[in-house]
């Protein structure tokens, strides 16, 4: 059952998942982004996708003012960063006044972090238990220092190696009604291409097929050769139909094309 601090969304067709990733040190790329990869591993498998995903900063305004358009947006967002105890880190102090919320340590985070340090919880460790009024605390199995939920928004660490359980923890808890079987996708290489070519039938293989994603993702290697991966996305059944559409195509404009290979329903680099 949902809990308080996650709205029913069951009257909606599908679930809409964003990303918020916080920090100035990814904005400045002393860090590269690893949350997006690692949320599609853990998203994929259950069937589900992200909608959306945004990059912002410590700075208290900005920070306050994208998370009170995500709280008003709705949907589900999963937040990485800025939850720590030193200056800094203002993550739990803007999402808190993006909902006009007071402060408040929350009684099961106070004893993790307890148990966790002891003395030394005080004076700073402790105020990682502080979230807005009315949060729940998402488990941390890495060292016990809890996230926090509130609004459908899942505020995590920064770091990769605590969040990834703290986010399967919450799409297992909290989104289990919303996963489906995992999508496939399936596609070909088409050698020295041209992506204008084959709009007008992108277009009517959409017609055709309005249940699966199609995608075409062009490049230009270092020759200046040119390529695209032409693929679609959908239930295995209906992916096997739409590909074979795109071989009989491919082979009927006589293009040089090979199979993208693929792994557990995703595809490789090609």
């Amino acid at each position: 059952m949902l809990k308080g601090h996650v709205e029913d969304v069951s009257m909606q067709n599908a679930l809409k998942i964003g990303l918020l990733i916080i920090g100035d040190e990814v904005l400045s790329a002393k860090r590269q982004d690893r949350h997006l990869a690692q949320a599609n591993s853990l998203l994929k498998p259950k069937g589900l996708s992200l909608s959306w995903v945004k990059i912002v900063g410590d700075e208290p305004v900005g920070l306050t003012e994208t998370l009170k358009q995500s709280f008003e947006i709705g949907g589900t967002v999963f937040c990485f960063g800025g939850i720590g105890a030193t200056p800094d880190d203002r993550t739990r102090q803007c999402a808190a006044g993006a909902l006009g919320l007071p402060l408040a340590r929350h009684p099961e985070a106070v004893a993790y972090i307890e148990s966790e340090f002891g003395a030394e919880a005080y004076p700073d460790r402790i105020k990682m238990s502080e979230y807005p009024r009315g949060s729940e605390i998402i488990p941390n199995f890495y060292n016990r220092v809890p996230g926090f939920s509130i609004k459908n928004h899942h505020f995590m660490p920064g770091f990769p190696m605590m969040a990834k359980p703290m986010m399967a923890w919450v799409i297992d808890h909290y989104y289990q009604s919303y996963q489906t079987p995992p999508m496939v996708e399936k596609g070909i290489k088409l050698i020295n291409g041209q992506e204008s070519e084959w709009v007008d039938f992108m277009i009517q293989f959409e017609k055709r097929f309005p249940r699966l994603r199609l995608f075409s993702l062009p490049s230009i290697l270092e020759d200046d050769s040119r390529t695209i991966d032409l693929g679609v996305e959908g239930e295995a059944n209906l992916v096997e139909q739409g590909l074979t559409a795109l071989i009989y195509e491919a082979n009927k404009r006589h293009c040089n094309w090979r199979r993208l290979p693929f792994k557990g329903g995703l595809l490789a680099d090609g």
